[in-house]
């Protein structure tokens, strides 16, 4: 096996997905989730829908679940979170690197970007993941792709 091999991780399916071999298991692939979709980042990918936050966010809206007639997505009644997914910012990151910039910040949804002052260069993001939805609006303003849900 060669050195620089990485597994795939599992594609970031829309919210309320069921587990990932339940879902290709129950997805028909009709697409359906795709057009409701107000921020379209619900897209195909190898014929099965994904999200892709550097189109956008995620508004939980509900939108792809309602249309969903297979039930492989499938809203819960007790107000379940879509998914467990956070953001993540990465050693690329502008400000771990000494450069002013608070870009992810201002889009987030719920505050849950905040930056700490230090002595000697510009405040560092972080991330507080109890607040954090996983909703993407982080994703696409960074201008050096240095943010990713997972």
């Amino acid at each position: 096996m060669r050195g620089d091999f990485k597994p795939r991780r599992n594609p970031q399916r829309p919210p309320w997905a069921l587990a990932e071999q339940a879902f290709v298991d129950t997805c028909t692939r009709c697409a359906a989730c795709v057009p409701v979709c107000p921020t379209r980042i619900v897209v195909i990918v190898r014929g099965y829908p994904e999200v892709d936050f550097k189109r956008g966010e995620c508004t939980f809206c509900g939108a792809c679940a309602t249309a969903c007639r297979d039930g492989a997505l499938l809203r819960a009644e007790d107000q379940a979170p879509p998914w467990l997914i956070k953001a993540q910012v990465a050693d690329t990151c502008l400000a771990r690197r000494g450069v002013e910039c608070r870009v992810c910040g201002d889009p987030c949804p719920v505050a849950a970007i905040r930056f700490s002052p230090r002595l000697g260069g510009p405040p560092l993001p972080e991330v507080d993941a109890a607040t954090c939805t996983g909703c993407g609006a982080c994703v696409a303003p960074c201008p050096v792709n240095a943010i990713s849900i997972t």
